[in-house]
C-alpha cells in the first residue's frame, strides 16, 4: 500500500530545517538521477515534487510529511552537474553540510544514482558521507527502463562494487523497485 506523502516545506538555510524528533528519510543523489520521479512514483502523485528536463532544479531540502506526520522524507539538492552558479552550487554544499550535522531524529538514507552511468566521485561522495555520519543507507539504480534487461545484472554489480553496498533497480516509469522500496523507508 502506498503511502499518504505531502509536501510540508522546503528549506532555503540552516534556520529553516524541520527539527523534531520524527524519523527522516534522506533522498541525495546527483542532479538528474531522478529524486523527483522516485518520489512522485512512491508517493502515487503524479507532480508532488517538480521533474524538470533541466538538473538542477531542487535548490532547497524539500520536506515531505509521510503517514500524516509519522516521518519526513527530505529531498536534497542534486549534486554534480547543474546549470546553476559556482555560488549557487557553494551554497547547496553548504546547505546540505548543515543538514547533515544536525543530531535530530533518526535517519535513513537512499543514494539514487542513474543504472545508465558509472558511479561518480560524487556519488562516492554521498556514500563517505552517510556512511561518516553513521547513517544507514539504501542505493537505488534508477531509470533500469532505460536498459536492456539483460544488462540490468551487469550494471548492478558495477554499482555494487563501486560503492560497497548492495543496489536495488529501480523505475519510477514502471514501477519496478516501487514496493521494496516502500518496504525499507515507511
Amino acid at each position: 500500500m502506498r503511502p499518504r506523502v505531502e509536501f510540508y516545506t522546503s528549506a532555503a538555510s540552516p534556520d529553516d530545517f524541520v527539527r523534531d524528533a520524527l524519523p527522516k528519510v534522506i533522498l541525495a543523489g546527483r542532479s538528474n538521477a531522478g529524486k523527483s520521479s522516485l518520489i512522485n512514483c512512491l508517493s502515487g502523485v503524479k507532480n508532488l515534487a517538480r521533474v524538470s528536463s533541466s538538473p538542477g532544479k531542487t535548490a532547497f531540502a524539500n520536506y515531505f510529511s509521510v503517514n500524516g506526520g509519522a516521518l519526513w522524507w527530505v529531498d536534497l539538492p542534486g549534486y554534480g552537474y547543474a546549470a546553476v552558479s559556482k555560488g549557487e552550487r557553494a551554497r547547496w554544499g553548504e546547505l546540505m553540510e548543515a543538514f547533515f550535522k544536525q543530531t535530530d531524529g533518526t535517519y535513513r538514507g537512499v543514494l539514487i544514482v542513474d543504472i545508465r552511468i558509472r558511479p561518480t566521485a560524487g556519488d562516492k561522495d554521498m556514500a563517505a558521507c552517510f556512511d561518516s555520519f553513521n547513517i544507514p543507507f539504501t542505493v537505488v539504480a534508477n531509470k533500469a527502463d532505460k536498459i536492456k534487461p539483460r544488462e540490468t545484472e551487469g550494471r548492478i554489480a558495477e554499482i555494487q562494487d563501486t560503492l560497497g553496498r548492495d543496489a536495488l533497480p529501480f523505475s519510477a516509469l514502471k514501477g519496478t523497485g516501487r514496493d521494496e522500496l516502500l518496504k525499507i523507508l515507511t
